[in-house]
């Protein structure tokens, strides 16, 4: 027809795609690839007043999200991809998981929020070949907030979960 706009099919999504368009790059100590989209004005205590991050983990070996803690609350989002397990490790010793993914009513999170305080690690879910996601803070992100998982101390507070730490810590 003419004048019209035929849209083409978009190219499939995979993760050098995602990587190369958002110009994601690695992300120390904790692992996967991320890109900072937004930090928010800086506070008194020289933090953002907040943060949002995208990020990308394949189920390559070694591509994981180590286990670390953070002084705020953590909300993490689920955009594309397969599902993400998290290991979360509480204050009080107890442990649990969440799983972000596309299957709501199947117990999947598109959001999920992790208290300040609470150690955190994840990986793409078995079977899976890679997740995009994104996680936001207020106030947000700074290094020295950032605590990273000591696999030792962490099997030792949390013996039940021993080979999970051991495969969400990095020396």
């Amino acid at each position: 027809m003419p004048g019209s706009v035929r849209a083409s099919a978009p190219p499939p999504t995979t993760p050098g795609a995602l990587a190369a368009y958002y110009g994601l790059e690695p992300l120390p100590r904790e692992g996967g690839l991320f890109r900072r989209m937004w930090a928010g004005p800086e506070r008194g205590d020289g933090r953002p007043e907040g943060s949002a991050i995208v990020m990308l983990l394949t189920a390559e070996p070694g591509d994981f999200s180590a286990l670390h803690r953070l002084p705020s609350d953590e909300v993490w989002h689920f955009y594309l991809g397969d599902p993400l397990e998290l290991l979360l490790l509480a204050p009080d010793g107890t442990s649990r998981s969440a799983v972000l993914g596309p299957h709501v009513l199947g117990g999947q999170h598109v959001q999920f929020t992790v208290p300040a305080g609470t150690w955190m690690g994840a990986r793409v879910a078995a079977d899976g070949a890679w997740s995009f996601f994104g996680c936001t803070m207020a106030p947000g992100f700074s290094d020295d907030g950032y605590e990273h998982g000591d696999a030792a101390e962490l099997v030792a507070r949390y013996p039940r979960e021993a080979a999970r730490i051991k495969e969400l810590t990095r020396r």
